[in-house]
């Protein structure tokens, strides 16, 4: 599959695609909202950046759980279910005068619900296009993904400085609400891609048997670590520029829409798999101009230059599908987005609370430097072992 055209040719694919974009804006118009909510009420930097990033946390308990639901439920009533929740759960949470006790418990809540969710959707983009269909449509998600966050912060930044946080919730509601009409429409009913019941059993069986290839322990690492502790940087968004954040995550947006676009589609892929480091390398290192307090014009083309790194994802995603046998693919992405999330609630966190013992640029700054650290150290172990066709392989194409 080489072109856009045959990808919207293919049956469910636009209306999944379509389905993604709603919920993407979604969760950036509600992820501005609470942070900003949760930060005039407490003017914690650490609260702020878990407000957001709280749903990311619950994922390491679905990962141990319930993530052998990803290829042993129907794909459309699990995806329509999980978006129906998602748009129930925030309308409650624009209830007025909710405390944030409240806001949190439900935020948890929607995580654990979703933590399978990424294993259903990108098991389904694997059934729907062809093997080698996968990379491209992998990126024109990732780019609708850009483009829905530009478009959500934007418009969710206007709301909440004209309006107030709340009515941004209940558009977020309202967006995962019609998803959940597309996804119920839009896809025929599909089987389980896996007999059985899920269970905690099978999710350790499967998660053992695809950590215990060191080449997919690297790609997995390599695809949560450097990410989350990235994730961490944008986390306190709010806290260095209250009154700008929307225009650094638009700008972060845009960096990781020209970077989609650059490896999933200007690429060849032995050029492309040539940069799988340098990319992770480039995600964290504009972030250390923060240590100089820039300005929001400076920090937005630092964190717009930086996103363009998030492209390192589709080069480690078109590895791991490679070398993950063709029965767990819905459970190895699944593992992907669950272990990724997690470790982003965790960088948000850790950049909270360095945020809040200090300041949210040095915050940004020691997240950073420890991306680096970990990448570097990441290729170091992987060029060890070379041969394995581990992280160093992707690197070297």
């Amino acid at each position: 599959m080489r072109s856009y055209q045959q990808l919207f040719r293919t049956p469910e694919f636009t209306p999944l695609f379509l389905a993604s974009a709603l919920q993407t804006a979604a969760s950036t118009v509600a992820g501005l909202a609470l942070g900003t909510l949760v930060y005039a009420a407490t003017e914690s930097p650490l609260l702020a950046a878990v407000s957001m990033f709280c749903p990311q946390l619950a994922q390491v308990l679905g990962a141990t759980t319930l993530l052998s639901a990803a290829d042993r439920l129907a794909p459309r009533a699990a995806l329509t279910g999980i978006a129906l929740s998602y748009a129930l759960g925030t309308a409650a949470m624009a209830a007025p005068g909710a405390p944030i006790g409240a806001l949190f418990a439900l935020i948890l809540l929607q995580g654990l619900i979703a933590s399978p969710a990424g294993g259903v959707r990108w098991g389904l983009l694997n059934e729907i296009l062809t093997k080698d269909g996968y990379l491209l449509g992998r990126s024109v998600f990732n780019m609708m993904s850009g483009i829905m966050q530009i478009t959500g912060y934007a418009v969710g930044g206007v709301l909440v400085a004209v309006l107030s946080p709340r009515p941004a919730l209940l558009l977020a509601a309202a967006l995962y609400g019609a998803a959940a009409v597309g996804l119920r429409l839009g896809l025929t009913p599909r089987p389980p891609r896996a007999s059985g019941r899920p269970s905690v059993r099978a999710t350790w069986r499967a998660n053992a048997l695809l950590l215990s290839s060191r080449p997919r322990r690297h790609l997995y690492l390599a695809l949560w670590l450097p990410n989350g502790l990235v994730v961490g940087c944008e986390s306190l968004y709010v806290s260095y520029a209250p009154n700008a954040a929307g225009t650094l995550f638009a700008c972060a947006a845009f960096g990781m829409l020209v970077g989609d676009i650059t490896v999933g589609r200007l690429l060849g892929k032995e050029l492309r798999g040539r940069l799988g480091v340098p990319l992770l390398l480039l995600l964290a290192v504009p972030y250390l101009f923060f240590a100089l307090r820039p300005g929001v014009p400076v920090a937005a083309v630092c964190v717009a230059v930086a996103s363009v790194g998030f492209g390192a994802s589709l080069v480690q995603q078109e590895r791991l599908m490679a070398v993950t046998p063709d029965e767990l693919a819905g459970h190895a992405l699944g593992l992907h987005s669950a272990g990724m999330l997690t470790m982003q609630g965790v960088g948000a966190t850790l950049a909270g609370a360095v945020a809040q013992l200090t300041s949210p640029a040095t915050g940004m700054t020691v997240m950073a430097v420890a991306s680096i650290a970990v990448t570097l150290s990441l290729a170091a172990a992987s060029l060890r072992h070379a041969e394995d066709g581990g992280l160093v392989a992707v690197g070297r194409g």
